[in-house]
């Protein structure tokens, strides 16, 4: 499994494994900082089998190896401010190298 702590690592696949994803979101001071739904460069050889999002900003996919070959995963967090707030205008960028084997 990978989490936001993971961001910019590489790993491993078997062909057939699968790999989940689980982001979580956050809120601070009226500032709520969600996910979007990881997506795979390579669907053909890391195929996203499930994926969404919670109302709390989280975000989860599951990958299936699909053939040999090279693929990133990538997600990226942007800020919902509630009412009368105001967000930084920062988007932060998620991304994992998949190698399949």
């Amino acid at each position: 499994m990978l989490t936001n702590a993971d961001d910019g690592r590489a790993v491993a696949l078997a062909l057939g494994d699968d790999l989940e994803v689980r982001l979580t979101g956050s809120r601070s001071q009226g500032l709520n900082y969600t996910w979007r739904v990881p997506q795979s460069s390579d669907p053909s050889n890391l195929q996203r089998a499930t994926g969404g999002t919670t109302p709390t900003g989280s975000a989860t996919a599951v990958f299936r190896a699909q053939h040999p070959g090279t693929a990133t995963i990538t997600s990226a967090r942007a800020c919902r401010p509630d009412p009368s707030r105001v967000c930084p205008m920062v988007v932060a960028p998620w991304k994992v190298t998949v190698e399949v084997k």
